[in-house]
C-alpha cells in the first residue's frame, strides 16, 4: 500500500554514451536507500521519460524495483499526452512490482477540464493501483484545477494524491479543504515545500533529494512531528541550493550535482544539453554551503 507522505525523490536516469546506466541507477537508488527517503519516482520528468523508448522505459522501471528492493517505494511516472498510449503504459507498469504510479497531466495537447477527467478516469480504470496525479502547469501548458481534482478523487478511490506545481497556494488549500483525509497533496516544487506543508501539504516530491535526501527527508519529517522551527531552518539551508538546481531546465543542473557526488554521468538526452559553464561554479558553492558533497 502506497504511504504518500514525506520524501519521494524524482530519482534522475543515467545515461552512459547515450544509452540508460542501469549500473549507475543502482548507485543512484543505494545512495537514497537508509536516508529516510519514503520513496523514489523513476521515468518522471526528472527521469527524462519522455525522451526513453517504451523499451528503455520498462527497463529503467525493472531495475528500480529490483534495486529498492522493498527499501523504498517505487512510484514511477506514467503518462503521456495520448489517453490510449498512458493506458498501455499503466497496464505494463503495473505487473512490474510498482507500488503506486505518477500521471502527469497531458502535455502539449492543451485539453479542457472535462478532458483531463476523461483521461484520468480511463487512467484510473486501468489499474487497481494508487494512482497520485501530476499538475505541473509550466511543462503542460494546461492547469488542472482543484474541482476537476476533487471529483476524480469522488469517483475513483484508487486516486490517492496529487503532486502540485502549479505555484499557487490558493490552489493547494481549494484541494485540501475540499479532499478527504484519505488524499495526500505532495509538493512538486522544492522551494515550496516548507509554504505548502503549512497548509497541509504531506511532503514532496523532489528534486534537490537526488544529492540531499537525508536533509529534505528530515526537514519533512520535523515539520510532520511539529517541529517548524526545525524544518524552516533545513529549508533556509536547502533554499539557495534548490535555486541553483533550477538555473537551467531540470535536470541538467541536477544530473551534474549528482555527478559531482560520483553517482552518474552529468549527460542529459537530446533536446537537452549539458550544464553551461557558467553555472557550474555556483552551483558548487551552492553545495558546498550547504554541505553537500565537493567544494
Amino acid at each position: 500500500m502506497l504511504k504518500l507522505k514525506g520524501c519521494f525523490t524524482a530519482i534522475v536516469t543515467p545515461f552512459k554514451a547515450g544509452k540508460p546506466d542501469l549500473e549507475a541507477l543502482k548507485r543512484i537508488i543505494d545512495f537514497q536507500a537508509g536516508k529516510g527517503v519514503a520513496g523514489i519516482v523513476p521515468c518522471g520528468s526528472t527521469g527524462e521519460a519522455a525522451t526513453l523508448s517504451p523499451e528503455e522505459y520498462l527497463a529503467v522501471i525493472k531495475a528500480a524495483v529490483a534495486a529498492a528492493k522493498g527499501r523504498l517505494q517505487v512510484m514511477p511516472g506514467a503518462g503521456t499526452n495520448s489517453t490510449a498510449k498512458s493506458v498501455e503504459m499503466v497496464k505494463k507498469v503495473s505487473a512490474l512490482g510498482v507500488d503506486g504510479l505518477l500521471a502527469i497531466v497531458p502535455y502539449y495537447n492543451k485539453p479542457t477540464q472535462d478532458g483531463l477527467a476523461a483521461h484520468f478516469s480511463e487512467i484510473a480504470a486501468a489499474t487497481r493501483l494508487p494512482v497520485v496525479l501530476y499538475n505541473i502547469p509550466g511543462r503542460t501548458g494546461v492547469n488542472m484545477l482543484p474541482a476537476t481534482v476533487l471529483s476524480l478523487r469522488r469517483k475513483f478511490s484508487n486516486i490517492t494524491g496529487i503532486k502540485e506545481a502549479s505555484g499557487s497556494l490558493d490552489q493547494v488549500s481549494e484541494i485540501i479543504n475540499g479532499a478527504d483525509s484519505g488524499f495526500s497533496v505532495m509538493s512538486g516544487d522544492d522551494s515550496l515545500t516548507l509554504p505548502m506543508m503549512s497548509v497541509g501539504a504531506r511532503g514532496v516530491i523532489s528534486v534537490v533529494s537526488n544529492i540531499a535526501p537525508a536533509e529534505t527527508a528530515r526537514m519533512c519529517e520535523l515539520f510532520l512531528q511539529g517541529d517548524i522551527c526545525g524544518a524552516a531552518e533545513l529549508h533556509h539551508t536547502l533554499f539557495p541550493l534548490v535555486k541553483k538546481l533550477f538555473a537551467e531546465t531540470n535536470p541538467i543542473p541536477v544530473k551534474f550535482a549528482a555527478s559531482l557526488l560520483g553517482l552518474c554521468s552529468p549527460e542529459p538526452r537530446l533536446p537537452l544539453t549539458p550544464l553551461t559553464a557558467k553555472n557550474r561554479a555556483p552551483l558548487r558553492k551552492a553545495m558546498a554551503a550547504a554541505g553537500i558533497g565537493a567544494a
